[in-house]
């Protein structure tokens, strides 16, 4: 259980993916909803690493898995800046309607194939796979909680336009570096 915590720990902390969870506290006031969507997205996709192993790097080459998770994150920026000046028009606050699904759907598209869920899928070889599961998530969920107590705290200093232009601005960047580096 302590192998798996650390190692997922150590890789997740500062991720895209909490930089991305931050970054949608941003858009949202239902927390829990956000944390929610975010938790059965890893539930699933370290689920299936701890199952199959490394089964899904063998399936798809990891160039394509890392791809279309920058793709992915590109068309969030997109859609969060596309998002920002339709709001500018209605004079709106810029929230997506269901923090669930779209917490949910980042993490899913974005996760497959990233070094956590290897790392899941390579300590389910050597560990009790129930234990590497438990010690995953237990990481996952601390550092996701953590991300989203940071994004509501950021979000209190900072003007909502300016975090929304930052959020859409900084899932571009990252998925630009994802595709080309």
């Amino acid at each position: 259980l302590l192998i798996p915590l650390i190692i997922v720990g150590l890789a997740e902390l500062g991720d895209k993916t909490q930089l991305s969870i931050l970054l949608l506290t941003s858009k949202t006031k239902r927390y829990f909803h956000l944390l929610l969507g975010v938790l059965l997205a890893f539930l699933l996709v370290n689920g299936v690493a701890v199952v199959a192993g490394s089964w899904i790097t063998h399936l798809l080459p990891r160039i394509w898995l890392e791809i279309s998770s920058g793709i992915v994150l590109i068309v969030f920026g997109a859609l969060t800046l596309r998002g920002l000046k339709v709001e500018e028009e209605r004079a709106g606050n810029g929230r997506f309607k269901n923090a669930f699904l779209t917490g949910f759907s980042l993490i899913f598209l974005t996760e497959w194939g990233d070094k956590t869920q290897i790392a899941s899928a390579l300590l389910a070889t050597k560990y009790d796979p129930s234990m590497v599961f438990m010690g995953a998530m237990i990481a996952l969920t601390a550092l996701s909680i953590t991300a989203i107590y940071l994004g509501r705290a950021i979000l209190n200093r900072i003007d909502k336009k300016t975090m929304m232009k930052l959020s859409g601005i900084t899932f571009i960047i990252i998925g630009l570096y994802i595709i080309f580096l």
